[in-house]
């Protein structure tokens, strides 16, 4: 019969006892180790994904943020994620063209439970990351070119900030026709920029109409016409607010959103009907922009902050539903510049993890 396990260990014949004891602290020690290990890989994950969401979260803030203060906001977000350790803000620069470059790292000294038996009491983990934000659209500027048609409308620029849902007027043309009665017709078109609810006027054009019998010796920008045997001469003079102004100049580096809207309360009573409401991101009515010449597809949603260039001016038009589409250019009624300016920008969308 065999020997029970008290005679075993008590025998002092055999040598399999101690034998066995000396086996037991490697195997306990290895046992410790894929434990522990298992632990710091899972730890390590988790702090990697705290530290790649707080260096993520410190690109938003401006670029007047000192060092120190981004290097608090770092160690917040990465405690606040469930990062264990300390978060380390190694290197945050933002080249001339506004591409900014953030590198961060973090540590932990895990303690550790089995691998104390072979007195390993901590295990040292390091994370890091890296991001890089590139440069985007932070300012527009708008200036009315010409505006035609026998419907009075407006158009506006709405956007909405990163982490908000609140939609923002931002820039409003307003278009009143003059109601001569020519062809075409012309107006006056105010532009004013939006900051809540303060509206300051920076452009307005105004176009006269007349009859004439020929178009001898026109002034410079003149716009003629004709119907019948009748012949229109249109002149318009633009006044800017200040005198040397640029248009309606705007902050859209806070924007995570932007998009152009088109109001036209008289199309509503056409015969048929025309969309009262056309909008930029809105895939039935886009269509209605041109943007340098081009009209937008059908279907086709416009992302304003890659349809505005930066360091360069884009023509853009709408047609305000008058003319079916898709129809030429010269077709469209309202006619303006917008130019754009990019730097850095605090829109996380714009922003890659590069390790």
């Amino acid at each position: 019969m065999p020997l029970s396990g008290s005679h075993f260990l008590s025998s002092e014949s055999g040598s399999l006892a101690p034998i066995l004891a000396i086996m037991l602290i490697p195997m306990c020690a290895a046992l410790g180790l894929s434990v522990d290990y298992n632990a710091a890989i899972a730890t390590k994950g988790s702090m990697q994904n705290a530290l790649d969401a707080a260096t993520l979260a410190i690109t938003t803030l401006p670029t007047s943020t000192s060092l120190a203060d981004r290097q608090v906001k770092l160690q917040e977000s990465f405690a606040a994620n469930s990062g264990q350790g300390t978060a380390k803000l190694d290197g945050f620069v933002v080249a001339a063209d506004g591409t900014a470059s953030i590198n961060a790292s973090a540590s932990f000294a895990m303690p550790t439970n089995f691998m104390q038996i072979a007195r390993v009491d901590t295990v040292q983990i390091g994370v890091a990351s890296a991001v890089r934000k590139r440069p985007a659209l932070v300012q527009t500027t708008f200036k009315v070119q010409k505006v035609s048609g026998h419907w009075n409308k407006t158009v506006s620029l709405f956007g909405t900030k990163f982490t908000e849902t609140a939609v923002n007027p931002l820039m409003k043309i307003t278009y009143v026709y003059n109601n001569f009665g020519d062809p075409k017709g012309y107006g006056t078109s105010t532009v004013y920029t939006v900051n809540g609810a303060t509206e300051t006027k920076v452009q307005e054009q105004k176009c006269t109409t007349k009859t004439v019998q020929n178009f001898n010796n026109l002034p410079n920008g003149a716009i003629t016409q004709v119907s019948g045997n009748k012949k229109y001469l249109t002149t318009c003079t633009n006044t800017m607010y200040p005198a040397n102004g640029a248009g309606a100049v705007i902050d859209v580096s806070l924007m995570d959103s932007l998009f152009l809207q088109m109001d036209v309360p008289d199309a509503a009573r056409a015969n048929p009907p025309k969309p009262p409401v056309l909008k930029s991101n809105d895939s039935a009515t886009s269509n209605r922009l041109y943007i340098d010449g081009v009209e937008v597809a059908n279907g086709e949603k416009v992302d304003i902050f890659t349809a505005v260039p930066c360091g360069q001016s884009s023509q853009q038009a709408w047609e305000d539903g008058g003319n079916p589409v898709p129809a030429p250019v010269s077709n469209a009624d309202f006619f303006y510049t917008v130019t754009g300016k990019c730097d850095f920008n605090q829109r996380p969308s714009q922003t890659v993890l590069t390790q």
